[in-house]
């Protein structure tokens, strides 16, 4: 069995993009029980990839914005 690479992970925009669209498919109501729970299972995952992502921006701008004068800003380490 030949094995398959794992897509890329969406952009910020990408996943927010998607998840915004599962919510208003999921708020039209006209799927079927499991196609919403699947829909909503993609929307966690969307949910959690946005919130690294905002969490990792809110480092940067940490490291960024230092109160110390004299401090050096650190490179971010997108990995």
């Amino acid at each position: 069995m030949k094995k398959t690479a794992n897509p890329p992970e969406p952009t910020f925009e990408q996943a927010l993009a998607e998840l915004e669209g599962l919510v208003d498919a999921l708020e039209r109501g006209e799927m079927s029980l499991e196609e919403s729970l699947t829909a909503f299972e993609r929307g966690i995952g969307l949910h959690r990839l946005c919130q690294q992502s905002l969490d990792a921006a809110e480092q940067r701008v940490r490291i960024l914005t230092d109160a110390r004068p004299d401090a050096e800003p650190e490179p971010f380490d997108t990995q």
